[in-house]
């Protein structure tokens, strides 16, 4: 029998919510991932195929950076004048987050009750069978992006690539692979190379296929499957390069060389994902002016990675010559970029650092931990009130300590930055908080600072 999740039937009754529906389905469908392409292509055919009238589309994949890509390459795009749709996740707060209607002047978060009806038309497409939340939300990005009229579509993959359900998308103007790294190995495999080969998978044949700086065998295991699917490869490091220079940010490639200002988003591997977007956009055909990748750089925001937050409610809790900064990195790999930003803070100003961590028992803490051995004087762990996945602080706590870095458990975020007043009495302290996207959501909904 089909179920009914009418968001708006036309007749007095309040409509239902965004939220009120995702828990209504949750109830019946898993929130994770079963990766395979068959349900979402059977509920897309229910629906006339709304993944084939989309706005051009750049398919974005990778271990870390491809949210940034997808910041770069919305700045650059919106700059020159273009509306753009923007699918991400997950999201940091609300999930609306996931999907950015392209509006001329810059795109908007999707409204309640727009985003609930493409859900429920999704829902009741699907008629009760075996989906996942993530195959239905996938579903509801391609009915509004199909909708309504914009430009281009950034499209992120949410986990791997080959049977992402996002992976439908046949003709996209480019794929786009960011940095690959250890990560979901229940999922994806235990290797790099295992993982690449499932990120290589968004590839199609005759489109430019555009690979962010990789280590050597993920590089050339890329290029063997652009080959072999008659996809051109755009390597970084052979077909465009980037380096900073006299405080600016230089690209080159065929087209020519672009003299920047530094990207807006902290961190030398920002330079990185600028740069793929950039070729990104160049290789797929876009003739865009000097201008808007110029703007771009200084306009570009993209929430909860390396992200000082100078006022809030959580703020007022620690005293006022504090920082405090919030980082999304969960695996080793981001550890070991966050914690480079933090010496480069550290050099500039030095003053004592606390780490405040929140993390899922899918990760490797230790490892992530390792990153900041001799640069943090303590972690104090906490939980994740969203998840119910996350480690226990004492365990968490104790992860750290194996890492060698004096670790404490707390009870929560508040509680954590008590400590932290408690521990420095008024004086200078930087506060990162990092471990998961989990965590950062959390603080920005208790900061008062949700994206917008």
């Amino acid at each position: 029998m089909q179920l009914q999740f009418q968001a708006d039937s036309g007749d007095e009754t309040e409509p239902k919510s965004v939220d009120s529906l995702i828990d209504a389905l949750s109830a019946i469908h898993p929130k994770g991932y079963d990766l395979s392409l068959d349900r979402i292509r059977r509920v897309l055919a229910r629906l006339g195929h709304p993944e084939n009238r989309m706005p051009p589309v750049l398919h974005v994949a990778g271990t870390n950076g491809k949210g940034s890509t997808i910041a770069f390459s919305r700045a650059i795009l919106e700059a020159a004048g273009k509306s753009v749709h923007v699918h991400t996740s997950p999201h940091l707060v609300r999930w609306h987050e996931r999907f950015r209607l392209g509006r001329p002047g810059g795109g908007v978060l999707a409204g309640d009750r727009e985003l609930a009806d493409a859900i429920a038309r999704v829902a009741d497409a699907n008629g009760g069978e075996p989906i996942t939340i993530f195959e239905i939300l996938t579903g509801a990005m391609f009915v509004l992006f199909s909708e309504n009229p914009a430009d281009y579509a950034l499209v992120e993959v949410g986990l791997g690539g080959r049977f992402d359900a996002t992976n439908v998308i046949d003709a996209p103007l480019a794929a786009i692979i960011a940095n690959i790294s250890i990560d979901h190995q229940q999922q994806l495999g235990t290797t790099v190379e295992q993982i690449a080969f499932e990120k290589a998978g968004i590839i199609k044949p005759g489109r430019p296929a555009v690979i962010g700086p990789q280590l050597d065998s993920v590089r050339e295991l890329f290029e063997r499957i652009a080959a072999e699917r008659g996809a051109q490869a755009v390597v970084a490091g052979r077909d465009f390069t980037f380096f900073e220079q006299a405080g600016r940010f230089v690209y080159q490639d065929d087209y020519g060389l672009l003299d920047l200002p530094l990207p807006r988003l902290r961190g030398r591997h920002q330079h990185a994902n600028a740069a793929t977007a950039i070729a990104a956009i160049r290789h797929a055909g876009l003739s865009l002016p000097d201008e808007a990748y110029d703007t771009a750089m200084t306009s570009v925001t993209w929430p909860g990675r390396m992200e000082r937050l100078k006022e809030g409610r959580l703020t007022a809790l620690v005293p006022s010559a504090a920082e405090i900064w919030i980082d999304g990195g969960h695996n080793p790999s981001a550890g070991l970029v966050v914690a480079s930003e933090l010496a480069e803070l550290e050099e500039r100003t030095p003053m004592p650092v606390v780490l405040i961590a929140g993390m899922l028992t899918t990760k490797d803490p230790q490892g992530f931990f390792a990153a900041f051995n001799g640069l943090v004087e303590r972690v104090i762990a906490v939980p994740l009130s969203d998840s119910e996945a996350d480690y226990d602080p004492e365990t968490l706590a104790g992860h750290a300590s194996a890492a060698g870095i004096p670790a404490e458990a707390a009870a929560s975020l508040e509680d954590a930055l008590k400590r932290v007043e408690e521990h420095h009495d008024g004086l200078p302290v930087r506060v990162l908080m990092a471990g998961s996207l989990y965590l950062v959501g959390e603080v920005l909904r208790e900061n008062g600072t949700p994206p917008v």
